[in-house]
């Protein structure tokens, strides 16, 4: 059996995504942390295609709507 690592961490969500978080939570009867970690499984790989910020192309003020 392996050992889990449980650290306590403190995320901040936007307060729409996080209702929307917890509304599938509550559909699947998981918790918001599963539901957390299960979505970062699926999406990690399209995420690490996304540029770094020191890299040229970073465009995630425009995608933010930031001017």
């Amino acid at each position: 059996m392996t050992k889990s690592d449980k650290r306590k961490q403190s995320l901040y969500f936007p307060e729409k995504m996080l209702n929307e978080i917890a509304e599938e939570a509550m559909r699947q009867d998981r918790s918001l942390s599963w539901i957390v970690q299960k979505a970062w499984k699926i999406a990690k790989s399209e995420i690490s295609k996304y540029p770094s910020v020191n890299e040229p192309g970073d465009d995630d003020e425009e995608e933010e709507g930031a001017a």
